[in-house]
């Protein structure tokens, strides 16, 4: 490894932003200044080498920012729900109470895969989430985040569903 992340850019609450940022300047400093940067998490079991080309070409093509990895909600987030302090439920948005799910705008978040992005906007730290960057679409079958002992047991046994049906 050409170089380590100081102290403070390697706890769990270090941004993605800021920790390739300190890789692109050390990069520009001790070696070769990069233009564009993919970083890839390590909880992403399902990334493929065929999204990387397709998502860094479509990158390329839309000219934009940043291009990272996102998937529908299997649930329309307007008809979200919360357990108030009492264990009752209240709705975040009452005014969808009545709407039919299927009538909802479907909503996206980030599949927490990889992120394209020109250095310069990663030094700049412009904001991922903005009308400069490009959503690359993945299914939800190919999107498991690990972040606990339940992400890793759901991770296990969906690897081994994608392996049977010879998705992965």
């Amino acid at each position: 490894m050409p170089f380590m992340r100081p102290r403070e850019l390697s706890d769990d609450y270090a941004g993605t932003l800021p920790v390739v940022k300190h890789a692109i300047e050390w990069l520009t400093e001790n070696a070769v200044a990069p233009s564009e940067v993919c970083c890839v998490y390590a909880t992403a079991p399902f990334l493929q080498s065929e999204t990387l080309n397709s998502s860094y070409q479509q990158f390329q093509e839309a000219e934009a920012d940043y291009c990272f990895s996102v998937t529908t909600f299997g649930f329309p987030i307007q008809r979200a729900i919360k357990i108030t302090k009492k264990k009752r439920i209240e709705m975040v948005f009452p005014e969808n109470q009545n709407v039919r799910s299927q009538d909802l705008v479907e909503s996206y978040h980030d599949a927490g895969q990889f992120y394209w992005g020109r250095a310069k906007a990663f030094t700049e730290q412009k904001p991922f989430f903005s009308l400069e960057a490009t959503p690359f679409i993945l299914p939800r079958y190919l999107v498991q985040d690990i972040d606990t002992n339940e992400d890793w047991e759901k991770a296990e046994i969906t690897y081994q569903v994608l392996k049977q049906s010879g998705v992965i």
